[in-house]
């Protein structure tokens, strides 16, 4: 159990940190980006919560909206769990390779499956698209596509870490996670947007604008 009884330490104030195992790196060093890309990551899932919480679930009349309370229970659960997820990645992360420790118990590729699973369930009920979509929309829609940029760079630090500490530096079941829950945040954004009713904004090439 963690027991954290003091945060302020000073000792990062020379552009240092210490890894989960107390070896100290710089700040800048590419596992430290890593894992601070995963904790920014669930900051913003924490802002999708909040954007879910404001909805107000009633009319004027006092009567429920419907919609608002399907995208609420549908998707703040599997939020919830998600972010215990990134928390555990991030826990594995601060270690360096083989340092991992044995009780430790870290996600595997049952995690990144029921990614998938979600996923089809909310797509069986979409529209196919022809085009890209812009990441528009309400503030809820919008931080959900935040969401899943970060997601994209998370990802590309993994395989960054991987270039500069070997094949062993992040587990690929880890990679293949943050790969399936940019996508899974992709198909939620378009999901809630539709069960809400909102139009989504597509792309449209530059040769195509110039001739409207």
């Amino acid at each position: 159990m963690v027991r954290i009884t003091k945060v302020h330490t000073g000792g990062g104030d020379r552009g240092e940190t210490s890894l989960a195992s107390g070896e100290r790196v710089p700040k800048s060093h590419s596992r430290v980006e890593f894992y601070g890309t995963i904790d920014e990551l669930n900051s913003v899932i924490g802002m999708v919560l909040s954007e879910f919480d404001r909805m107000d679930s009633h009319h004027s009349d006092g009567g429920a909206r419907a919609t608002v309370r399907t995208v609420q229970n549908a998707a703040i659960p599997k939020l919830g769990v998600v972010q215990q997820e990134l928390f555990d990645i991030g826990g594995e992360c601060s270690f360096m390779p083989g340092q991992v420790p044995e009780m430790m118990t870290v996600i595997s590729q049952e995690q990144a499956d029921r990614l998938c699973e979600e996923m089809d369930v909310w797509t069986e009920q979409l529209e196919p698209l022809d085009s890209f979509i812009l990441p528009a929309g309400s503030p809820l829609v919008s931080t959900i596509h935040l969401a899943r940029s970060i997601t994209r760079r998370a990802e590309r630090n993994a395989v960054s870490l991987r270039d500069v500490d070997g094949n062993d530096a992040v587990r690929d079941v880890v990679i293949a996670y943050l790969n399936r829950l940019s996508d899974w945040f992709f198909v939620l954004a378009r999901w809630v947007g539709m069960t809400l009713g909102e139009s989504e904004t597509l792309w449209v090439p530059l040769g195509k604008r110039m001739q409207d």
